[in-house]
Parts: structure tokens; sequence; C-alpha cells
């Protein structure tokens, strides 16, 4: 014969032997309660409360507590009771007495006589008078997460005794107890991930708002941040003085987070501040470092370089506080070091002289000075090699020719880690006086004569990374000498496609290399030179795509010769592995 549904339902639920419809319509009313109580609630302690309270009525328990696992499961403490003894907060070890079993065993406990069970611990009893006869108690857990137990004490009705029902019908709501409980938890870290991701954006928001703007791309003073998480420890400003010379600073908050961006905030407001009416930079850098002290920075530091330059003679005054020793590049390509003579800001009052922090002064005479932070130098190769003061020094040597505002974004173009996170905030500052730029020798003569007018000469990684780089770079250098909307998107559409070309052709399998850019200006023409240090194409068979076949990378000479007035390869220049020369009427 059929068993009915309602006695189906009933031991699924309990897992215990058939009882009357009244009973199990009672447990299925208290779990929907509960499970409203749960998904209500804000307070997730007074709806623990209240589920004991229903749990301890359901069940006709004289007392019952509910215990929580903390200190990484190392302890379990009562954050619920109910009854005639208050046990709230009550700590014991995660193992110990009968709740302490239920838990490490992940199994429920009916203890009819807790006289003869040796995990029964009196103490509570001994302090209180209250009499333990009987205890039921259930781990509450979630497969094999386990948060804590619920454990009921002297069933009030019939023997006085917890029966294998109550059992399964506590199993069964604590069970379900748990369940409320991680989900709660789980929001509350969710919220709180929240709440610190907008903090960190309100936090990046005010960092960005101290970077000095972007100036005309003949101011001497320029630098780049690029912090490795949404805030950084790096910081750099630029601002004039009345009587026109610049102050400049790069700095390095020590750590990471949160602390290391609210100092980094507090320096650069001080700088800036206190920079405006101390203009030599010895004083200056003591005047903050005694702030820095005097306010307490648990144990964190500032690295900073603090300058200011004179544009009348080409000079500059800075001092270092246990910053990377900046670097002046002469114009012969060798390099001078400047290393910290002095110790970060923060550490110690004593630890600086009288007189302020060492100056130096030096004068470039047509030459760079680059102050950068560690990021800079520590930033790793492909094979894992740190950058080190080396190759800074010769990506700078092949980066002279360009102007400074070009120079720094071809070199963090090179930095760039693609798909990859940075290591650390990565920040370069550049002094040097405007000039006219400097081409390379791989642009060679133009073949039809002019003026030979340079106006872009930039060298970047093959890589896809760098194509934004160049198109920006392209369209500011044709919108400067005179072309109009149409000519400046035709220009940048064909330099796109042939330096995607060599990205994805040229080298291709090959290891990767660099290509140089250059635009030079020929009366009303301008000249593009693509090189490329790939291995030579064979020029012979390049034929056009059919026009049905184009598509986005992929448009080859067809386009570009739509685009452009002429476009052609010519002979690559020593050393390089192709050239393409492209011309463009100025309209």
């Amino acid at each position: 014969m059929a068993r009915s549904r309602d006695a189906v339902s009933r031991d699924a639920l309990a897992g215990a032997p058939a009882v009357g419809a009244p009973v199990l319509s009672d447990y299925l009313e208290l779990l929907a309660r509960l499970g409203q109580d749960f998904a209500a609630s804000l307070d997730v302690t007074r709806t623990l409360e209240l589920a004991l309270e229903r749990i301890a009525g359901h069940l006709d328990a004289e007392a019952a507590s509910l215990f929580l696992l903390e200190r990484e499961d190392a302890e379990l403490v009562c954050h619920a009771c109910v009854g005639p003894v208050d046990i709230k907060g009550l700590r014991i070890a995660a193992d110990q007495g009968i709740v302490g079993r239920a838990v490490s065993a992940n199994a429920s406990q009916i203890v009819r006589d807790v006289r003869l069970d040796p995990d029964f611990a009196s103490v509570v009893d001994d302090d209180t008078g209250f009499t333990t006869r009987s205890i039921l108690c259930a781990p509450m857990s979630v497969k094999d997460r386990r948060v804590g137990a619920i454990e009921l004490v002297n069933k009030r009705s019939g023997d006085g005794l917890f029966s294998e029902e109550d059992r399964h019908v506590l199993q069964s709501l604590a069970s379900s107890a748990a369940l409320a409980i991680i989900n709660a938890r789980l929001t509350g870290q969710l919220i709180e991930q929240e709440r610190l991701r907008r903090e960190l954006e309100l936090a990046a928001e005010i960092q960005r708002s101290l970077l000095p703007p972007r100036r005309a791309a003949d101011f001497p003073v320029c630098g780049v941040n690029r912090p490795a998480r949404s805030v950084s420890g790096d910081f750099y400003d630029i601002f004039p003085l009345p009587d026109g010379r610049i102050c400049f600073n790069v700095g390095d908050v020590s750590g990471k987070g949160m602390n290391a961006a609210l100092l980094m905030m507090k320096t650069a407001s001080l700088y800036r501040c206190l920079g405006k009416s101390i203009d030599d930079p010895g004083p200056l850098l003591a005047r903050i470092n005694e702030e820095l002290c005097e306010t307490g920075t648990r144990g964190m530091f500032v690295t900073l370089v603090g300058g200011v330059y004179d544009p009348a003679t080409d000079s500059v005054r800075f001092a270092n506080a246990g910053h990377e020793p900046p670097l002046l590049q002469h114009p012969g390509g060798s390099y001078t070091a400047f290393p910290a003579e002095a110790p970060p800001l923060g550490i110690a009052l004593d630890l600086v002289g009288a007189d302020g922090y060492p100056v130096t002064q030096c004068r470039l005479d047509g030459g760079c000075l680059a102050v950068f932070s560690d990021g800079i130098t520590e930033w790793q190769r492909e094979d894992g090699a740190m950058l080190g003061a080396r190759g800074l020094k010769s990506m700078l040597r092949e980066l002279y020719g360009l102007a400074p505002v070009e120079r720094l974004a071809a070199l963090f173009a090179r930095l760039d880690p693609g798909e990859a996170e940075l290591h650390d905030d990565m920040t370069m500052l550049l002094v040097q006086r405007s000039r006219a730029r400097v081409t390379g020798s791989a642009a060679g003569p133009d073949d039809a004569g002019g003026t030979d007018e340079p106006v872009l000469v930039v060298r970047v990684p093959a890589r896809v990374g760098s194509l934004r780089l160049v198109r920006r770079l392209v369209r500011e250098a044709a919108r400067a000498c005179g072309c109009g909307s149409e000519c400046v998107r035709d220009i940048v559409l064909a330099v796109d496609e042939a330096c995607q070309n060599v990205v994805r052709h040229a080298y291709g399998e090959h290891a990767s290399g660099d290509m140089l850019v250059q635009m030079r200006r020929d009366g009303q023409r301008l000249v593009i030179d693509l090189v490329d240090f790939a291995p030579p194409v064979d020029i012979a068979r390049i034929r056009p795509r059919p026009l049905e076949e184009l598509r986005p990378g992929g448009l080859g000479t067809h386009f570009m010769n739509a685009c452009m007035d002429a476009c052609e390869f010519r002979t690559p220049p020593p050393g390089a592995g192709n050239r393409l020369w492209m011309v463009k009427t100025i309209r």
C-alpha cells in the first residue's frame, strides 16, 4: 500500500519515524518563520535570540543556548541564551564539553543523564545553582562548513528526556540557522567590500586631483604617475613660483594600500602649501619632516626629491631625502647620479642637521634631469631581471631625440606590463629646457628634397599596447602642422594600419622588437617613415588584397594608398629591417 504524501514529506524533513500531522505542521510553520526572520532582519544577533526562543519553545526545553565559533575556530562563544540562567558571553574551547563534541564530530548529541557523560562540565551548574539533567545539542553546519551549535537543556514534558525525533528536528533547524548565519556574514562582507571600494575610489579621485595639470608641450618640467593599484603611494607635483622658477617633487611612501595613500596625500599637500613660501628645498624638506615626525606615521616614512628649476639659468637646486638618485643626462650621452645624503622624511628629527637637508645645485646646460621612484628601476623584464639604473639609462639614451612629454610617453609604453599587474607604483619627472627635436639617423634623407622639418620622432615596442600612443602622437603632430579633421583622420588610419602590419606580420613569431615612427614636414607635405627592425620582408611578394577580402588589421596597400597621396616600401637604413614611406598633402 502506498505511503501518504504527508508521511513521505515528514520522513524526508525529519529523518525520523512518522509523527502526527499537527507536529509536522508546527515544525513547517516554525521553519518558515525562522526563514522569514533571517531574511527580513538586519540585526543578526537579535534574530538569533528570537530563533533560539522559538526553537526552545517548539521542543519544550527548559533552557537553550547558541554558540558560535570564533578566533579562527578555536573557541565557542555563547551569543544567545534562553532560560533562568544567562550565560551569554561564555567562552569555551572548541573541543570542550558536549557542545564542543557536537561541533568537532559535526553530529548531534543526546545525553539523557549528564552525570554519566565524562564531557559534561558542571561549572555553570556549580556557579548558578541550576541543575542540568539532559542535553540535546546539534551542530550548526552546512556540509563541512561549521559555524557553531545549538544546545537545549532539560525537556519539560513527558519523561523529561529528548527523543530521536527531537534530535532530527533540532538538526534541521540548526542547519537552517547555519545557512542564515553564513548568508548574513557573506552579505556583511560584500557590504564591507563595497564600502572599501568606494573609499578607495574616493581616495584615488583625491589623489588624481593632487597631481599637477597638463601643461603645454614646451613646458620644461613634466611627469607621469602610474599606480599599481587604484591608489598610489607615489606622487609628484609641479607648480610655478611668482619669480618664474618652477617648483617640483617626486615622492614615494613606504608600504601599500590606504595608509600609504593617506600619508602620500598629506605629504603632497604639505609640500604644495609650504613650498609657496619656503623656496629653498633644504629647509622645506626639514619643515615637512618636522610635521610628519610630530603627527606620527606609525613606522611609515616618505622618500622624496624636492627641487626648484630656474629657466633663466637652466639650473636646478634640489634636496634628496632617502630617494632614488636623480640622473642628469648630459647632451653627449653621459650621466651624473646624485645619491641621497639624508634619510627619508618622517623617521626622526635628530637625523637632520640644523641647516636642513643638504642641497645639490647643478646646471643642465641643455641636458635633462630625470627624477623617478624605485618602481621604475625595479620594473621586471620578461626574463625576470630588473631594469635597474643601467637599463633606465639605456632607455633614456635611446629616446633622447624626443621632446620630454613624448619621451615619457614612449618610456612608459615600453614599461607597459600588458595584461599583467604592475609590481609597484611608477613615477618619473623630467626637467629639460624646451629645444628642437633631434631626428634619428634611421630617418634618412627625404628623396624629394625640401626643408626636412621634423615634427615627430617616436620609437616604441612593436606591441599592440603601443598603438594607442602612436595614434595619439600622430594625431597631435598632424593637427600641429595645420591638417584638417579629415586629413588627420586619414593619416592616423594609415599609420595605424601600417603599425598593425609591423606588429602582426613583420615580427610575427620572431622575437619582439621596436618600431620607429618619424614625421617630417616638407612644405605643404607630411612625410612619414615607419621603420622596423624585424627580418626584411620580400617586397616583391606584397600584393594588394582583393577588396572583398579586406578586414580590420589586414587592409593592406589598398587602404593605405586610399588614405595617403603616396605609399611605398623603400630601402631601410643600416641596421633596420623594413621601411615604409608615405606622403600626405596638408589640407
